[in-house]
């Protein structure tokens, strides 16, 4: 199973090669079609929506949104853990942490790209900026440790789950994500089958 962020990171790897089950982030149908599509901003989900046509399988919002759409949209995993810390309220879950509970419940290996965290140049990190829906190039890059606190609960609600991180070589492997679970590989090693 391949999870795609969309950090820039993800841009050397070819969507169109990927021949496993893949779940997608938002505008990722833009440039390929996925197995299931998360989205838990309504401007995305509507933009699923309008641009379906075989560009995925199933779409993944919010529970409470699902009946607001006048088409077959699937909740998102409930949390696998409860505690009472604003990051882990469920509405405060982005699509990037989503999808990858998603792919831990669907799969025992579960591969990730495209999940930088992190800015470069302390603005917006995305594939997608200064399109629609989504912010300028210009805008401060958002913090990510709601992200990185998501992120570590599915690793640590799923031991026997294995994830994979492909990243670029001076990517840093944020502590909590430190789990005999997870492995970070360089991106250039990805393999697509």
């Amino acid at each position: 199973m391949i999870v795609i962020g969309n950090g820039q990171s993800r841009k050397s790897i070819d969507l169109s090669k990927l021949s496993h089950e893949t779940i997608g982030c938002n505008a990722v149908i833009r440039d390929n079609p996925v197995d299931h599509l998360v989205c838990v901003d309504k401007r995305m989900v509507i933009e699923g929506i309008k641009n379906h046509s075989c560009k995925f399988g199933k779409l993944y919002t919010r529970r409470d949104w699902c009946s607001s759409f006048n088409w077959n949209v699937n909740a998102v995993p409930d949390l696998p853990y409860k505690e009472n810390q604003r990051w882990d309220d469920p509405f405060h879950w982005g699509s990037g942490p989503y999808a990858v509970l998603l792919a831990a419940e669907l799969s025992h290996k579960v591969e990730m790209v495209g999940f930088d965290l992190w800015s470069t140049n302390k603005f917006v990190n995305n594939c997608y900026k200064d399109t629609e829906n989504y912010d300028p190039s210009t805008k401060r890059a958002v913090d990510p440790r709601y992200w990185i606190h998501q992120i570590s609960k599915v690793f640590e609600c799923f031991p026997q789950t294995k994830f994979i991180i492909y990243q670029t070589p001076d990517w840093q492997l944020p502590e909590k994500w430190i789990l005999p679970n997870v492995r970070v590989d360089k991106i250039s090693n990805f393999t697509y089958n």
